[in-house]
């Protein structure tokens, strides 16, 4: 299966939460990060973890697919 038929297949009901979850990690990353206010430097170094977290699980969904023969 080339790289083209994998992201065109369809893919299984458990990683099409996992890239729900992942768009919610990342947006809500992205608000901590990108917030104009002052808030303390941990909590925008979690909203930067969120934004990677919610990323890498986007993308590792895209490479699951329900028939792979």
């Amino acid at each position: 299966m080339n790289v083209v038929e994998r992201l065109c297949a369809p893919t299984p009901k458990f990683f099409k939460i996992v890239r729900t979850v992942g768009l919610i990690l990342a947006a809500v990353g992205g608000v901590l990060v990108a917030t104009p206010i002052a808030l303390p430097v941990a909590l925008v170094t979690a909203g930067g973890y969120l934004v990677v977290a919610g990323s890498v699980a986007t993308a590792v969904r895209q490479a699951a697919v329900e028939d792979c023969e």
